[in-house]
């Protein structure tokens, strides 16, 4: 199918990579994409970039409410993540391991993008750019400092930017956790 239907992985993250740089978004320096094939099809593709040697990635924001100067970085983020929307990049893939995080003197960060291949490049209402936020397991004091600074940013209230992102946050938390029951009931019965 990836041969003859649909863009490799590899290939995809290649040409996101240049797209996201082109946009001034962050993300580890693209050198190549390699792809074997035969006459079925692709049978294995690799892409190459450049190392970046970061300090922590998103998750630890997560797991360490105490997190030395977790407010502003969360702050930060939502700025970063405010940017791929304005131009028209939805990240389907906007979960805790896919930022890595390196810290830079006065305060600042870099946030860089990682396993690219899964990304439109469409406008975003609100609604989508809320949606866009699902995937990071935020809590509900995440939540709080996030909505402030988007609000600000994209001029609607912090109530309507709280409401909606805590909805699609929840929602994909609970969708994910009923998967987990499930297939945690399916391995009981199966043991008994």
């Amino acid at each position: 199918m990836y041969k003859y239907l649909r863009k490799s992985k590899a290939k995809r993250s290649f040409e996101y990579a240049n797209k996201l740089m082109a946009c001034n978004i962050l993300t580890p320096f693209p050198i190549a994409y390699v792809e074997n094939t035969n006459v079925f099809g692709l049978k294995t593709s690799y892409y190459i970039s450049k190392q970046v040697d970061y300090d922590f990635d998103f998750r630890e924001l997560i797991h360490k409410p105490l997190f030395p100067n977790r407010k502003r970085i969360l702050q930060l983020f939502t700025e970063f993540t405010f940017q791929l929307h304005e131009n028209n990049i939805n990240f389907l893939d906007h979960s805790p391991g896919n930022t890595l995080i390196v810290e830079k003197p006065d305060n600042r960060y870099d946030f860089y993008l990682i396993d690219l291949n899964r990304m439109r490049f469409e406008t975003m209402d609100f609604n989508k750019r809320m949606h866009n936020f699902r995937r990071l397991w935020l809590s509900k004091t995440m939540i709080k400092i996030m909505s402030e600074t988007y609000s600000k940013l994209y001029h609607k209230t912090s109530e309507e930017t709280y409401a909606l992102m805590l909805k699609h946050s929840r929602a994909f938390q609970k969708k994910i956790n009923s998967k987990k029951l499930r297939r945690s009931g399916r391995k009981m019965r199966f043991k008994s």
